[in-house]
């Protein structure tokens, strides 16, 4: 059953992006390993404009009802609450991965040390959002106008710089959708209440949509390849940057849409507890993939990769359900009371599995 203080559109449509976040490094991996393309590279081809720029566009979307409350708990909400799941999460699968399986203390060390200045592997959504959450606070407190700060930041992701520092490069790839999130959230709960009424335009608008963007990436110059994606016309970075905007909107759209469908409660549910996947994933991916390839019973890309999907959403859930059954490892999914920064309260107000209410923070 839903939790009544959050949208069940939006995190249908997080339970999509999760999905396509998990499906990319599951094909892309696989390939590296097996240096061959597999239908699933094609779909994450399709989905390379606007599978990230979702992410951060939805976790925007209620950040109007939090902005103004005072530093601290805003704060506790919009920063700590990820930098304790970072923080916990880059430790261990640096430990497992660098210090267990590769037995390299030293470099354990190393890279523990750098996480704290760049964000490590695939945990560097939950480090930006942190980062995010001050950068658009100070925004706010200094009253820079939006009309100042969009297309500023539309012009950092369209030149795309790459500088030496990861956090920097991810900056000013991702920051516009998370201000766009702030800024359309009227318009997109408006569109997305008025297809959920009509459906018939909301699968006619999604399908224009789908051709139009699947025309563009699949444009004359495009390459689909073992650990990566050329794309044709959109990668022109201003078409770029309007397709990762029109997706992001058409998968809220679409979540709106199956929203609906009480079949499609796991698809709720998982998205609700999105970062409980995300931050887990991984781990399960690589000795999956591993064990897969040196036993030689799934070698084909396509249909690996596929069962590396599944393998991967599926196992942090797992975790999570013996967790919550067992009562011991709570934290792994629970900020802990000692963990937040607003007073003995917060810890009730916000204990809730790696998310807290829509309405304070998608």
């Amino acid at each position: 059953m839903s939790n009544p203080n959050r949208m069940p559109w939006v995190d249908t449509a997080k339970g999509l992006s999760i999905i396509l976040v998990v499906m990319m490094y599951s094909a892309y991996n696989t390939g590296e390993y097996t240096g061959g393309v597999g239908f699933l590279h094609y779909a994450i081809g399709f989905a390379t404009p606007f599978r990230m720029p979702e992410f951060f566009l939805i976790s925007g979307l209620f950040l109007s009802q939090v902005i103004d409350r005072p530093w601290r708990r805003y704060v506790d909400r919009r920063v700590v609450h990820y930098l304790y799941f970072y923080v916990l999460w880059a430790i261990i699968s640096i430990g497992l991965k660098i210090g267990i399986f590769s037995g390299d203390p030293a470099g354990m060390l190393h890279d523990l040390a750098m996480a704290i200045v760049q964000p490590y592997g695939v945990l560097w959504f939950i480090y930006m959002l942190a980062v995010f959450g001050v950068a658009i606070r100070v925004l706010r407190e200094l009253r820079v106008p939006h009309w100042i700060v969009i297309p500023f930041a539309a012009a950092l992701q369209m030149w795309a710089p790459k500088p030496d520092s990861y956090a920097l490069e991810q900056f000013a790839a991702y920051f516009v959708f998370f201000y766009l999130g702030l800024v359309l959230a009227p318009a997109i709960f408006r569109l997305v209440a008025w297809t959920q009424a009509r459906a018939a335009i909301a699968v006619a608008g999604l399908l224009a949509w789908a051709v139009v963007n699947g025309l563009l990436v699949f444009s004359p110059g495009y390459a689909v390849q073992p650990v990566g994606m050329q794309m044709g016309l959109a990668a022109w970075p201003p078409l770029h940057l309007a397709l990762a905007v029109g997706g992001a909107v058409a998968l809220c759209v679409a979540g709106g849409f199956l929203s609906k469908f009480a079949s499609m409660e796991w698809l709720r549910w998982l998205g609700e507890h999105s970062l409980v996947v995300y931050v887990a994933f991984t781990i399960p991916m690589s000795i999956f993939r591993g064990v897969m390839l040196a036993s030689g019973l799934l070698t084909d890309t396509g249909m690996l990769s596929l069962a590396v999907l599944l393998v991967s959403v599926i196992s942090p859930v797992v975790l999570y359900f013996i967790v919550k059954r067992i009562g011991f490892g709570a934290f792994l999914f629970e900020r802990p009371a000692w963990a937040h920064v607003d007073g003995p309260n917060a810890a009730k107000a916000s204990n809730k599995p790696m998310t807290q209410p829509a309405r304070e923070a998608a």
